[in-house]
């Protein structure tokens, strides 16, 4: 295995990097350019980045020996301030990288600057924008330049030190932008003091307050050698400060987003303030650093000729630099230490070198810095891998279990995936009977696990569930209070047993859950895991044991809900509410009322009072009448619960109604009639029996049951018969032989009452129909009257028989009459006149000797037709005609009749010259004639060319689809024109 490398590196840069320019007295960098000062008063910019150097002479025109005192140069690389002392006077030079001379700032002539903030946020390549400079006589000027001007653009004082002077040897400065414009932040040190300003608005304006006001300052007492302010920038923003003072290093956090205000008005930005005691350094005896460098969680410590790196956190040395130096330069050491934020190196140098210290992974350990520091929130945001934060979450977690803590051990535990296996972390929990930390423990195990995890996630969860289960178990036990429900505990881990159902719904095994649920009798968290596994069958069970209905009937009208489950606790639910039950069912779709019968029968055998409404009435009328349902099993139901009632009224309507009116072959009821009856009849409901009776047709039982009831339902049922006279008559026999009987006055009033009877039957009864229902001792003048108008009667009808015999005497002569005029009838007929088929003459020899027997005999000529129009034909040529022109069953009906006629062309018969004797019957026809007069019918009844069947022929095509041989004729193709000869004419 090889070893781990070192977090930080020395490498030589380049040697004699003066170039014989003197010897190295100052050094800068920024983003890969380095700036050098020499002891001869050269500036040497190296630029690794572009490749390229070049020297700048500060010293021509100067008196005397001049030493470059101090170089910076801003975090791009672009703009370079120099100061040059010698002469007993000193001058500061801004230089850019594209100019090739310097520009002196004359008005910073004689003051000698120490030290440079760049304003790291808004400066560019072609312009610093605001700068501040620090002297060594405690004076802060603010600076800008820009490229193009070629000098700067202004000089201005902005404070001096007047209580205690002491050069500023350390300044930086931070901008953030506010609404109220940008916010300055800078700090200066002096070698006992760190100085702080801040304000909004001009640089200058903010400087200009302290007038006003005291400055913050932080004093730290001790002798140094260099005293050095470095801020560690990352991605341009500062994130800490660190301050190399006599009595340690002072450092802290920088968090612009904070504000806290301190006693003078100030806000102060610090936070995590530290002091670093040199006696740290492990020198023995006190030794200061000659100069630092701060990396993000390290200080780079210059002391004599070697680096010393001491993590910022612990403040333990973790490593040492040593420089590979030129015996020359060994014994005046190294001489300082700078940085470059913006390639994130550092920078060592001696009189003739340059050394990089370079920086490999240096965040890599600081996991266990912050770890030992039991600072654990630190210590995960450093971790690097997955191991490296279980070994975090493993010390946080038995630092909790050895405190006793267990439900934060249990957390931590949880959030270990490869330091300790899961059975031996809750084998320590098993081990101290710590049931609710073994609880927390799984839970937080469960959020860890992957979806693909099913079998260990099934498993956790099931084992979760005991253990809520026995934990609420054991609250029940300890405190007697939760009977009442008032323990708060109880409470919530009741809440929080079920929101772990509802989270675990999908993975729990439902089989298992709910057997655990059951043996450990919690019906209630049962009946809420039922509800979330859609069991819906055990949630309305348990809401009907508790007789709460409308729970129950809520669960039903989900739309996850089976309609059988409607079925199968109907019975229950209407016998608990009624009301709830049927409400519920009319607002249910697809619900089918016939499976609900035995419900509805179960909650109509109980007694209800006579005021209250019979809910399942008012569903099977909604059923029937809104919902147009034709099942006979509800029509019977509606029907039978109709019977039992006092009132009639809904009976008789429901009875009357036409429920199948407008179906096409369709009945005008769909319950049984005669279940109807006997139900009727069982319960006395006569009007209705009645009603029934009539309806079946059955109109003499219709009229007895009606006489019993009310004579005038009885009249009425008579009159309903229409279509028989001896029924309606014999009915009204029955309800006239009830009435007479029936009547108790004296035998006029009887006699009067039964003659204006007669009158109410419109005609139908006479006085002879009534009689016999009188007793035989009843007086005949009493009936004088009605005996005589029926007698007249009698005699107007005897008269019209009388007038209709003679009429139809008159008739039958008639008729007779024009059979014998029809019979002499004649048409003449040309001699050359032609068929309208063939065009052949009409008056020539019959071709066909049996079709010609059959027809009348016209000498030898061949049986031919004429019609009044004036067309004739040839019965052979009509024939053919018709039967072209006809459909085929007609077509083959008269081929059938010729055929019956040429065969009886062979048989022998009467000669008639198309007459009848005055002898001779008009019935008496042989079957010849019949054929033939049937054939007639068929053939002549109308002139084919006159009649319909040349109607017809107008719709038809000029050539039939048959003839296709006709239509190709016609087609005109095209010829090959290859073929053709050309004959040529000569002119």
């Amino acid at each position: 295995m090889e070893p781990r490398r070192q977090v930080f590196s020395v490498d030589l840069l380049e040697r004699y990097a003066a170039k014989g320019r003197g010897i190295i007295t100052c050094m800068a960098a920024g983003n890969d350019v380095i700036v050098l000062g020499t002891s001869k008063g050269w500036v040497i910019r190296l630029d690794f980045g572009a490749g390229d150097s070049f020297d700048i002479d500060l010293s021509v025109g100067r008196p005397g020996e001049q030493s470059i005192h101090r170089v910076f140069v801003d975090p791009g690389g672009c703009h370079c301030i120099a100061t040059v002392v010698g002469g007993g006077t000193s001058d500061t030079f801004y230089t850019h990288k594209k100019w090739a001379k310097p520009r002196i700032m004359s008005k910073l002539k004689g003051l000698i600057v120490n030290t440079v903030a760049w304003n790291r946020q808004h400066i560019t390549e072609a312009s610093t924008r605001e700068i501040i400079l620090g002297t060594d006589n405690g004076q802060l000027h603010e600076v800008a330049v820009d490229e193009k001007d070629k000098k700067e653009k202004y000089i201005k004082f902005l404070f001096e030190l007047n209580e205690l002077a002491e050069a500023f040897t350390g300044l930086q400065m931070e901008t953030t932008s506010t609404n109220n414009g940008t916010r300055y932040y800078v700090m200066a040190v002096t070698p006992t003091r760190l100085y702080s300003f801040t304000g909004i608005g001009l640089l200058d304006s903010v400087f200009a307050s302290y007038a006003e006001r005291a400055v913050h300052f932080m004093e730290l007492p001790g002798e140094i050698p260099n005293s050095e302010l470095h801020f560690f920038i990352k991605q341009r923003r500062t994130l800490h400060f660190a301050w190399l003072s006599g009595a340690g290093i002072y450092h802290g956090g920088l968090n612009f987003g904070a504000h806290h205000s301190s006693p003078n008005g100030d806000q102060n930005f610090v936070e995590n303030k530290a002091l670093l005691d040199y006696s740290k350094l492990g020198e023995g005896v006190m030794v200061k650093p000659s100069s630092l460098a701060v990396s993000e969680f390290h200080f780079l410590l210059l002391v004599g000729n070697k680096v010393k790196v001491v993590n910022r956190i612990s403040e333990q040395i973790v490593e040492e630099l040593y420089f590979d130096q030129t015996p020359d330069a060994v014994s005046s050491g190294v001489l300082g230490l700078c940085s470059d934020a913006s390639a994130g190196l550092f920078y060592a140098y001696d009189q003739y070198s340059i050394f990089q210290v370079s920086v490999n992974d240096e965040g890599r350990d600081m996991w266990k810095v912050y770890l030992d520091l039991q600072e654990y929130g630190a210590a995960l945001a450093n971790c690097h891998d997955a191991l490296q934060r279980d070994q975090v979450y493993l010390v946080q977690a038995e630092t909790a279990f050895t405190a006793k803590d267990y439900l934060r051990a249990a957390s931590f535990y949880a959030k270990i995936n490869f330091a300790l296996s899961f059975e031996e972390i809750t084998l320590k929990f098993v081990s101290i009977s710590e049931q609710d930390a073994l609880r927390t423990f799984l839970l937080r195990k469960l959020d860890s696990f992957s979806k693909d995890d099913k079998c260990q996630i099934t498993m956790i969860s099931t084992w979760v569930t005991e253990l809520y289960l026995d934990k609420i178990n054991r609250l029940l036990l300890e405190d007697d209070a939760v009977s009442d429900n008032l323990s708060s505990e109880y409470q919530s881990i009741i809440t929080e047993f079920r929101a772990f159902l509802s989270d675990c719904k999908d993975v729990l095994d439902e089989a298992t859950t709910m057997k655990l649920l059951e043996s450990y009798g919690r019906v209630d968290e049962l009946v809420f895991f039922a509800n979330l596994k859609e069991q819906h069958e055990i949630v309305v069970h348990h809401y009907i044991q508790l007789g709460e209905a409308k729970k129950a009937l809520r669960v039903l009208q989900k739309p996850n809900v089976p309609i059988e489950l409607q079925y199968k606790f109907a019975p229950d639910l209407i016998m608990h509410d009624a009301y709830e039950t049927v409400e519920s069912w009319m607002t249910t779709k697809d619900l089918n009322p016939r499976k609900l019968i035995p419900a509805m029968m179960r909650y109509s055998s109980e007694p209800h009072a006579k005021n209250e409404t019979h809910e399942v009435i008012k569903y099977l009328e909604y059923c029937v009448h809104r919902l147009q349902n034709e099942d006979p099993g509800v029509h019977n139901l509606l029907l039978s619960l109709y019977a039992k009632q006092e009132d009639e009224s809904s009976l008789l309507r429901f009875l009357q109604c036409k429920f199948g009116k407008g179906q096409p072959n369709g009945p005008e009821f769909f319950y049984d009639p005669k279940y109807a009856l006997r139900l009727c009849l069982k319960e006395k409901r006569m009007r209705a029996c009645v009603h029934i009776y009539s309806m079946m047709s059955m109109h003499e039982e219709a009229v007895a049951l009606a006489l019993q009831v009310d004579p005038e339902l009885a009249m009425a049922e008579a009159d309903k018969v229409e279509d028989d006279e001896d029924l309606r008559k014999k009915l009204w026999l029955m309800v006239a032989k009830h009435v007479i009987k029936q009547e108790k006055g004296t035998k006029r009033e009887n006699i009067r009452k039964a003659i204006a009877f007669l009158k109410e039957t419109d005609g139908l009864l006479k006085i002879e129909d009534i009689l016999p229902f009188f007793p035989d001792f009843a007086l005949i003048d009493d009936f004088k009257e009605a005996i005589c108008s029926s007698l007249e009667d009698y005699n107007e009808q005897i008269e019209k028989l009388k007038q209709e015999m003679n009429d139809a005497t008159h008739g039958a002569d008639n008729i007779r009459n024009d059979i014998s005029a029809l019979a002499q009838r004649y048409a003449v007929i040309k001699k050359d006149e032609g068929c309208g088929v063939c065009r052949r003459k009409i008056l020539n020899v019959a071709d066909d000797y049996r079709m010609a027997r059959v027809y009348t005999s016209i000498g030898s000529m061949a049986p031919f037709y004429v019609f009044p129009c004036g067309h004739s034909f040839h019965a052979h040529c009509l024939i053919a005609h018709v039967t072209k022109c006809s459909n085929e069953a007609q077509a083959e009906y008269i081929l059938d009749l010729q055929k019956q006629l040429t065969l009886l062309g062979n048989e022998p018969r009467n000669e008639m010259n198309g007459g009848l004797t005055e002898e001779e019957p008009i019935v008496s026809m042989t079957p010849g004639d019949k054929i033939r007069s049937l054939l007639d019918d068929a053939i002549a009844n109308e002139c084919p060319f006159c009649g319909d069947l040349m109607i017809r022929e107008i719709s038809l095509p000029f050539i039939l689809p048959n003839e296709r041989d006709e239509i190709e004729s016609w087609e005109i193709k095209p010829q090959d024109l290859g073929t053709q000869k050309s004959i040529s004419l000569s002119v």
